[in-house]
């Protein structure tokens, strides 16, 4: 008789061989990932080099780039060899981008004394970074890496960007912990976003994969933290500001102003009663 051990052993085997096709290595991806990075700012391994180094360092990628995409070539519709050919070729203009996001957290962020410090340790950057270069695969139809790259960024700096969001540049998140933009959201040039900031959809069915669920956010918006904006339909117009711990479903015209009406009551501590809704 077979014991429940031997049953539950069989049964991870039988799950595995159904759902396992040709996967990429995640740790690859996150290595990929992480060279990529450095190959564009190598002032993050304290090392600036030369054109030559950088060239090199680029060559490299791509070898990795290809290793994992034959992993899955059974997946895609181009050849690995043409994928990696086209990223590169994507690859200069992500670059120019970056570097303008860079140069906006300076400007915006007053606790910021220099680019390179934006560069080395700002998570906001580290997370529009990799979306960035997410995004390139995932317009070139590239399975699973997208996603594992994006998530990857999710787990070191707890913003989640889905690598079909269209964000234009430049784009400032200021701390950036807990903010959630949806794969069909679409971010106009000179945004700022905070802390907590949710683009979502109204309703969660997999039924809408395709539609447009996610909100469009013009040029030249401001969302300050703990804002929830929520709907494909929804348009945010340009110029406005929303201010901390709204909730918008539905458009807002362009330069206004969206802020939660609320008081809030100082009393000495001594003369205070509970209110019985603090009562748990």
């Amino acid at each position: 008789m077979e014991s429940k051990y031997n049953t539950f052993i069989r049964k991870v085997h039988q799950f595995n061989g159904t759902y396992c096709r040709d996967l990429p290595s995640v740790e690859q991806s996150r290595l990929f990932t992480e060279g990529l990075i450095a190959a564009l700012f190598p002032m993050k391994r304290n090392c600036v080099g030369d054109e030559q180094s950088t060239a090199m360092e680029l060559e490299r990628c791509g070898v990795k780039l290809r290793e994992i995409l034959y992993a899955i070539k059974n997946a895609m519709k181009s050849s690995p060899d043409e994928i990696c050919q086209a990223f590169f070729e994507e690859l200069p203009a992500v670059f120019d981008q970056l570097v303008a996001d860079a140069e906006a957290i300076g400007r915006y962020d007053p606790a910021a004394s220099c680019v390179e410090e934006v560069i080395l340790s700002y998570p906001g950057f580290f997370s529009i970074t990799v979306y960035r270069l997410a995004h390139i695969l995932y317009q070139l139809k590239v399975p699973f890496l997208p996603r594992i790259m994006s998530e990857y960024a999710h787990e070191r700096t707890g913003i989640d960007i889905h690598p079909g969001a269209r964000i234009a540049s430049p784009f400032y998140m200021d701390h950036g912990t807990g903010i959630v933009i949806g794969e069909s959201t679409v971010i106009g040039k000179e945004v700022r976003i905070f802390q907590g900031v949710t683009l979502g959809a109204l309703t969660v069915e997999k039924s809408m994969a395709k539609s447009k669920r996610h909100p469009t956010i013009e040029d030249h918006v401001v969302i300050y933290a703990g804002s929830t904006i929520l709907g494909g339909q929804t348009v945010i117009g340009h110029h406005s500001v929303v201010g901390g711990n709204t909730w918008i479903t539905e458009s807002i015209l362009p330069y206004s102003v969206v802020y939660r009406n609320h008081r809030v009551q100082v009393k000495d501590r001594k003369d205070f009663e509970t209110p019985i809704d603090f009562v748990i």
